[in-house]
């Protein structure tokens, strides 16, 4: 929830400053920053619930405390390129990829109740797929729309 709320929250606040400063910046940019925040946050969280993170792979996955932190790293790397225009497209690529096998990880923390936050097994459960997957056909709809689509 609070990944989504952050997505909105800096798209609208970039549209809003970009019109009382009278500054000229497309609306696609504001989408690419606002995905590239959403990215610093999600990132971020592979780093403060490390332990949680893991609980979304299955444990006969090996190295999974090093998956959650290099996807944390990818995170981050992943917001810097979407504000290079050089990189944005290809990212923009890589992302729907990465958006797509997340999913499963999603489905499998919700089978199992993890709770992210204090990587227990008492987690919101399988209601939380009701609003994930939705979530990421939006990230996904997002990644087309303001960085896939030929804009400035």
């Amino acid at each position: 929830m609070e990944a989504l709320a952050v997505l909105i929250l800096t798209f609208v606040i970039s549209i809003l400053l970009c019109r009382i400063k009278k500054v000229r910046m497309p609306i696609p940019y504001s989408g690419r920053l606002a995905m590239a925040c959403m990215l610093v946050l999600t990132g971020t969280g592979h780093f403060l619930f490390t332990e949680g993170m893991m609980l979304m792979l299955p444990e006969y996955i090996p190295a999974r405390k090093a998956i959650v932190l290099f996807t944390g790293i990818f995170e981050f790397a992943a917001a810097l390129m979407l504000l290079i225009p050089k990189y944005r497209v290809v990212t923009g690529w890589v992302l729907i990829v990465f958006f797509v096998l997340a999913l499963p990880c999603n489905i499998y923390a919700a089978i199992h109740n993890a709770d992210l936050h204090t990587a227990t097994y008492d987690g919101a459960g399988l209601p939380y797929l009701w609003f994930r997957i939705p979530l990421q056909l939006f990230f996904i709809a997002w990644v087309c729309l303001f960085i896939l689509k030929k804009n400035t």
